[in-house]
């Protein structure tokens, strides 16, 4: 791979030396070599892509291809995506190699990646309905007699989503901004960083060559953007990885200022992990304190930017923390090429990212920084071929564990060498320990390791307003956790302060920040319509059929079965007590209910009205409905006394069916009255409902 690296814009491959584009150069842009040996891979050049055109394509063709399909479609197709990825994923571990990575650094970009597609494939299908439209939150009356609602509702944003990532992980920091906004249904062009760029192209590759691709859904721009800014406008979005210096200088920009355009950011970040007082040397605590600061070290080169910066220990455990790294890193770590047999720590991405962390790593030694372990000489290397050497070409940094006797030095929690580096401070106090953590100016994640429950609520609880996320580390989860610098799909990927500010995973919520959170007000009948589920108050019909006997493509939202009423004797109470064991007071004791203030004397059983209001409305007979799976927001508003009657109202209130199954979810809104009309309870009843009729 030496000729110039293609972006995929507008449905097509797009390179500056394709003499149908008349660009012209031939010859230009960056070059980008391999970080072990220097070869060169390919070039990299915007000059002469229309990027205007790009992401007009992506407002119109991509916004519309996405627009035509549910949450759950788009949820599935990225199923499909993660599956063509996985069905090809050697390649993208033999061109990993080439920027560096190991087996198990490529693992963590790559199957990572590819988890985070099948995790929002599952959350979307779950969490989502299969319509167009989010419903957040229930219902606000906003009148008397209930004709006048509110309601938030997200829809898609109209614009493009565009997609700024860093080199460390080239293809599981693209994916982990394309799966939340493809499910929010909003078009993707990607632009990674121009040293791993190569990577992220063979990503894309392989997802357009696999058909799936809704057209205009995703366009790849490799090499600069110059004028992008220029070209966002109100419902674009631009979400960003990298030094929090290049965000704070887009985040002036007068798109962002003034013109609406969202922009988040994920940036470096001075992380902290905190070893308790109580994990003294010879705990488990301890030995899983150490094995995770060494792993943040030498996995990806420490090109991470949840790795661990600061390593804050109890001063009386510093230098057997010291001789436990050093010992760690000799026994664990082999510095060499990827594909040489043993080696565990590649190169960093570049030389000219090499050269960089030389640098920082000075800063920190000319602000009292104190190299203990590791050094900055050139190391020795293993080779592909197994011998071993100086690598001039290489992009090597061995690892290095500074020690900072004055935990106040200001360069300690300021400057941030990205790759095998890590100060040591130590404490003496929890609260010092938590200024320490606080110092600096917003973390994506800090651990802690201790086994004190007391210890660890005092620093979480301390430092977590200066942290997206925080991992408590002890003897229980130390074999299970997935470490200090693994963010989850599920969870916040983000940070306050420096860390930028943004989240680029935390679940279902990466996807609204794709959205537009919306206030409706209207009537029940519109507030239905817009949303595609029933409210209270809108229209309610039956045309004599049970809807039970109703498939889902026969069934309507509003469709709605009145019971019959059934009196509510002692007996039936006394009945139902001995039965489940259910004694109570309220229902058996009619002094002590009397004097409750909530009964008026002895009451049915919530649950003996929830029984019997199946009784009244259900259809006995095989059919459509296959299970009933749950009740959800069941609240009981009217005591029921002996006497007292009830009936129950059932409206089909929301239908989703399933794309994959043969059968799909109704969602029933179910009120139990009693003789006077007041609302004895209300509640969702869920049922499975074949989509055809039999």
């Amino acid at each position: 791979m030496t000729d110039f690296l293609p972006s995929y814009v507008q449905g097509a491959w797009w390179t500056p030396n394709d003499p149908s584009t008349g660009s012209g150069t031939q010859g230009r842009g960056t070059e980008v070599r391999d970080a072990s040996t220097g070869e060169l891979v390919t070039t990299v050049s915007t000059e002469g892509l229309d990027l205007a055109a790009a992401l007009e394509y992506a407002r119109t063709t991509g916004h519309a291809s996405l627009a035509a399909l549910t949450f759950h479609q788009r949820a599935l197709l990225l199923k499909q995506f993660a599956l063509a990825l996985t069905a090809r994923k050697d390649e993208l571990y033999a061109i990993s190699a080439r920027t560096g990575a190991t087996k198990a650094d490529s693992w963590v970009d790559i199957d990572g990646g590819i988890g985070v597609l099948f995790s929002y494939s599952g959350k979307g299908r779950r969490e989502l309905p299969n319509s167009r439209v989010y419903v957040d939150g229930p219902v606000e009356v906003l009148s008397k007699d209930g004709s006048f609602l509110g309601r938030h509702v997200y829809t898609t944003l109209p614009g493009v989503a565009v997609q700024i990532n860093a080199f460390n992980f080239p293809v599981w920091g693209s994916l982990e901004k394309l799966a939340p906004a493809f499910l929010a249904g909003m078009p993707t062009l990607v632009k990674p960083a121009t040293p791993t760029g190569y990577l992220a192209e063979a990503m894309v590759r392989i997802l357009v060559e696999s058909g799936l691709l809704p057209e205009g859904s995703l366009q790849l721009v490799s090499g600069s953007v110059p004028d992008l800014f220029e070209n966002l406008r109100l419902g674009d979005l631009v979400g960003f990885t990298g030094s929090a210096s290049t965000a704070q200088a887009l985040r002036q920009h007068p798109s962002v200022q003034t013109g609406g355009v969202r922009f988040t950011a994920e940036t470096d970040s001075i992380n902290a992990s905190v070893l308790g007082t109580d994990a003294t040397e010879g705990t488990p605590e301890f030995d899983a304190y150490v094995r995770q600061l060494v792993t943040e070290m030498t996995t990806k080169a420490g090109q991470k930017c949840t790795a661990i910066r600061r390593a804050i220990v109890p001063t009386a455990s510093a230098d057997a923390v010291i001789a436990a790294v050093q010992a760690r890193i000799d026994q664990k770590t082999v510095l060499g090429d990827p594909r040489a047999e043993g080696v565990t720590m590649g190169p960093l991405a570049s030389t000219a990212q090499r050269d960089e962390v030389l640098r920082q790593v000075r800063k920190l030694e000319d602000a009292g920084g104190r190299v203990v372990v590791g050094g900055t000489d050139a190391p020795e290397v293993r080779w592909a071929d197994g011998s071993t050497g100086d690598a001039p070409e290489g992009a090597f940094v061995s690892p290095v564990l500074l020690r900072f006797d004055d935990a106040q030095a200001d360069a300690v929690h300021e400057v941030e060498a990205f790759g095998p580096v890590s100060s040591l401070i130590t404490y003496d106090t929890v609260a010092e320990a938590s200024d320490i953590v606080n110092r600096g100016g917003g973390s994506l994640v800090t651990s802690i390791a201790t086994h004190d429950p007391a210890q660890a609520v005092e620093l979480a609880t301390r430092i977590a307003p200066f942290n997206g996320r925080m991992l408590l580390l002890d003897r229980d989860d130390a074999r299970t956790s997935t470490g200090h610098g693994s963010p989850m799909p599920g969870l916040v990927h983000g940070g306050p302060g420096r860390a930028g500010g943004g989240e680029e995973l935390g679940g279902i919520r990466a996807v609204l920040h794709h959205m537009q959170r919306t206030a409706v007000q209207g009537s029940p009948e519109m507030l239905t319509a817009l949303t595609g589920v029933w409210h209270a108050g809108a229209a309610a019909h039956s045309d004599g059929r049970h809807p039970f006997r109703k498939s889902l493509a026969e069934l309507r939202i509003g469709e709605q079965i009145v019971s019959a009423s059934r009196e509510v004797t002692l007996d039936d109470i006394e009945t139902f007590a001995h039965f489940t064991g259910d004694t109570f007071y309220a229902h058996m004791d009619e002094k002590a209910a009397a004097a409750n203030p909530f009964f008026p004397g002895r009451v049915a059983h919530g649950y003996l009205l929830v029984s019997w209001a199946a009784g009244l409305f259900v259809d006995p007979e095989p059919g459509p409905v296959l299970a009933n799976y749950g009740l959800e927001n069941l609240r009981f508003i009217t005591p029921v006394s002996p006497g007292d009657s009830i009936r129950v109202e059932l409206t089909a209130k929301q239908i989703t069916p399933r794309e994959t199954d043969e059968y799909g979810e109704v969602r029933w809104d179910a009120v139990i009255r009693n003789q006077n009309d007041e609302i004895v309870a209300t509640y969702d009843v869920l049922t499975l409902v074949s989509k055809e009729p039999a």
